[in-house]
């Protein structure tokens, strides 16, 4: 490279990051307006968007709808990181790290927050008693172990690879290389597992593989990033597999819709109140 960037002492953020995502990049937390978050008739309410943070709650709440647990029904309004909607007071107050997805339950005698996908995504399953091993099973610490290696490894994938092969003022060769490095050991990481399991923890279907799917299943489906080819994603056969069966779910075809508002017309759905929001948008559509 010809250019050198020589670190201050002293780091401020006197520049624009510039990219994508600038306007919503700041070095501190906390509300920047004063707005309530709205509130449905359902006990769950989720405040998110359609990026696969967002997917992964969504599915796994199609999921336990699809199963007919009624208590598993939720409002999913929109929260539009783009124009700062994350940092209202409302939502500082269920989330103050300002990212989606956030979960409010007014179950009980009094609400329950939940911020943080994976953290959201145990709760519910513990919540309903589907897909995740009870306590004391042998199967529970291997899925528990892939959603957390889920929420260790995306960070890399998103923040590291998306950002700098995809949203980056400049295209710059170390840091594109340096995480296209990352996340092919990371899929092959997940090939190998796959390559003797159905699913990542075995036999069973659980919240570790839908919040794989959402990172990882959109990329080699060639759904994030653009960035199949780049990566050759053809290479992880398991991978492929395991992705092409899980995307073919009616849970998992409705929740990727769920607070989706880019892409074709009738994969949207920015908002979710009732089951039957998903007819009504496709006969408007």
């Amino acid at each position: 490279m010809s250019d050198t960037y020589t670190p201050p002492k002293v780091w401020t953020p006197d520049t624009q990051s510039g990219g994508h995502f600038a306007s919503i990049n700041r070095p501190i937390a906390g509300a920047t307006h004063d707005k309530e978050l709205p509130k449905g008739k359902h006990p769950l309410q989720l405040y998110s968007l359609g990026t696969p943070n967002g997917a992964k709650v969504t599915i796994l709440l199609e999921e336990l709808v699809a199963l007919g647990l009624q208590d598993a029904e939720y409002d999913a309004w929109l929260i539009n990181i783009i124009e700062g909607a994350q940092f209202s007071s409302g939502f500082v107050g269920v989330n103050p790290n300002s990212k989606i997805p956030a979960l409010v339950d007014y179950t009980g005698a009094k609400p329950t927050r939940v911020f943080e996908s994976g953290a959201i995504m145990l709760y519910l399953a513990e919540k309903f008693g589907h897909f995740v091993p009870a306590l004391g099973s042998p199967k529970r610490p291997e899925c528990l172990s892939w959603l957390f290696w889920n929420i260790g490894s995306a960070p890399f994938l998103g923040g590291g690879f998306g950002h700098f092969y995809a949203y980056a003022p400049d295209k710059l060769e170390y840091p594109i290389n340096r995480y296209a490095m990352e996340v092919k050991r990371q899929l092959d990481v997940l090939d190998q597992q796959l390559a003797d399991h159905q699913y990542l923890c075995g036999d069973d279907y659980t919240v570790a593989d839908m919040a794989n799917f959402a990172w990882y299943g959109a990329l080699v489906l060639g759904q994030l990033y653009s960035a199949a080819d780049f990566l050759d994603v053809a290479s992880y056969t398991h991978v492929l597999r395991w992705a092409k069966q899980i995307q073919q779910r009616p849970a998992v075809i409705r929740g990727k819709r769920v607070n989706l508002v880019w892409g074709p017309e009738q994969d949207q759905l920015a908002e979710r109140h009732n089951a039957s929001d998903f007819d009504q948008a496709s006969v408007s559509q």
